[in-house]
């Protein structure tokens, strides 16, 4: 079903390319204006406003079409935690590069030994109230 919808959007994406193309330009932009031509400007006017409409509008919804698509069968996952779903502890944070994250899957190892406790800080002590 998605491959149809893309499809039909890509057909859409170069219909609406060509008729924005045959458009009379008003002397802006580019400056290329024609005098003359196989078409009349008032009668292909209304005829290529209406059809931009239209291919825009059909252009909005296969656009819509395909974000509906693709969210469908999508799950919430996180990168960052890759195969461990719930933290080690309740209320403890989760330790950087220990769950076995994405990064670790891409590499094929297994997750790293948890850090070693950090050493006592060194220099002046912020004073805690007791």
């Amino acid at each position: 079903m998605q491959h149809v919808v893309i499809v039909i959007h890509l057909m859409l994406v170069l219909a609406l390319i060509g008729v924005v193309l045959l458009q009379r330009s008003e002397g802006g932009g580019l400056g290329i204006g024609s005098t003359g031509g196989f078409m009349t400007s008032r009668g292909t006017a209304n005829v290529l406003t209406r059809a931009t409409a239209i291919l825009a509008g059909l252009f909005f919804v296969t656009s819509l079409l395909l974000s509906i698509l693709a969210g469908i069968n999508r799950k919430p996952t996180s990168i960052l935690q890759g195969g461990q779903t719930t933290p080690a502890a309740p209320g403890a944070p989760t330790p950087l590069g220990g769950g076995g994250g994405l990064l670790n899957q891409l590499q094929g190892g297994t997750p790293p030994a948890a850090p070693a406790a950090p050493a006592a800080p060194s220099g002046p002590q912020v004073p805690q109230s007791k």
